[in-house]
């Protein structure tokens, strides 16, 4: 079993940035890759990004890229979501998820295991 908590959420000016970290315990995820969703009021939830177990290789929504940058630190079992030039519509709940195949999925189906999430709001 693996237990998900991010952080890093808050308020935040339009143009502005915040890092969000997802930090894993009951077991390693050094083997996993691991995504990042959200999900705005009244909408689905949408990938925004993944990163495979070495944090090598990484994949973005069109949206973010260029915008969001992934990385992990599998010593402190942490994957990292830096954001920058926000702008409001990246307003959601952040989560972050662990998926135990190695091949990249935008799918939130495909991730098994899910943190509760962290609020970021941008204000224009």
């Amino acid at each position: 079993q693996v237990q998900l908590v991010e952080s890093g959420g808050g308020l935040v000016q339009a143009g502005g940035s915040l890092r969000l970290s997802c930090a894993a315990s009951g077991r390693t995820v050094s083997s996993y890759a691991m995504g990042w969703f959200r999900q705005a009021p009244g909408k689905e939830r949408e990938f925004v990004g993944w990163i495979n177990w070495s944090g090598g290789n990484t994949m973005y929504a069109d949206s973010v890229k260029g915008r969001l940058t992934i990385s992990r630190d599998n010593a402190k079992n942490t994957v990292y979501l830096e954001m920058s030039s926000l702008k409001p519509e990246d307003t959601a709940v952040y989560f972050c998820a662990a998926r135990l195949a190695l091949e990249y999925s935008p799918l939130a189906r495909a991730y098994l295991y899910w943190g509760q999430g962290t609020q970021v709001t941008v204000s224009s």
